[in-house]
């Protein structure tokens, strides 16, 4: 169904690629093996798409970024391989911030996805239908996001995080956790993902323990990190909380219970 379709002859594409009708595929493309293109998909200048990727009819991938200060630099949006992007995603690439917008393996975009430049989503993230996230976002590998959440510029997720739908996403939103209501708040640990994953029971236990002196335990941010770092045992997840927590340039969420009546700050 190629010769129904706009392709460039310079596109770089790779093995047994289907192009479905209807497409228009630019010239500084390159798209792996095995990839599937639905009808009716853009992909832009500056698109990079690994193997074994399903593209479904109407996305638009490379789009120029949405910012003021974009100056037609050469940048990228790069999809790396067993991603599915679903029907009317739009993925733009990136800006002088990074030069590159960033789609990592295994990841599944819901229908209506929109991804701003220079943002970096995680391996294994789903997000779910209707989905926004502004410029220089990045998801930890893991990360679930909820249908119609909207995530502000320069917020970071992390890892195993799962967000409830239609929340508004305005602060940094620490590693493990599950985030809901408004203004959005700590609910307790992504218990059910990270056994689902291999976590044991033990690890788990660590990470809530951690997390109630954070949310719980009523300290404010710095009495709990000075409090985890002398009285809990040195581990990677100990170490991961608190490197995110120490370098977040927004602030983290806080405890519902601090979003109602708690002023500690």
């Amino acid at each position: 169904m190629r010769h129904l379709s706009y392709i460039h002859p310079d596109a770089k594409i790779g093995q047994n690629v289907v192009i479905e009708p209807f497409c228009n595929i630019k010239g500084d493309v390159e798209i792996g093996d095995n990839t599937w293109i639905g009808s009716h998909v853009n992909i832009m200048d500056g698109t990079r798409i690994g193997k074994n990727c399903k593209i479904f009819p109407g996305a638009i991938l490379g789009g120029l970024p949405q910012d003021l200060k974009f100056e037609g630099e050469d940048s990228q949006l790069i999809v790396e391989e067993n991603v599915i992007i679903r029907e009317y995603c739009t993925l733009n690439r990136g800006t002088k911030s990074s030069f590159k917008t960033i789609v990592k393996a295994n990841s599944f975009l819901m229908a209506y996805v929109h991804v701003a430049h220079d943002c970096v989503i995680g391996r294994n993230c789903i997000l779910a239908n209707n989905v926004n996230l502004a410029g220089h976002i990045e998801l930890g590998d893991y990360a679930i996001l909820g249908g119609l959440v909207a995530v502000h510029q320069f917020v970071k997720i992390g890892a195993h995080v799962i967000v409830g739908g239609g929340s508004l996403v305005g602060k940094d939103v620490p590693p493990y956790v599950k985030a809901a209501r408004y203004p959005l708040s700590y609910l307790g640990i992504n218990s059910l993902g990270l056994r689902r994953r291999g976590f044991s029971s033990q690890d788990i236990h660590n990470i809530q323990d951690i997390y109630r002196v954070l949310f719980v335990k009523g300290m404010n941010t710095t009495q709990a990190i000075t409090h985890i770092k002398d009285n809990f045992e040195n581990n990677s997840y100990k170490t991961e909380i608190l490197h995110f927590i120490e370098h977040s340039q927004r602030g983290i969420i806080r405890g519902f219970r601090s979003n109602h009546g708690n002023k500690n700050k």
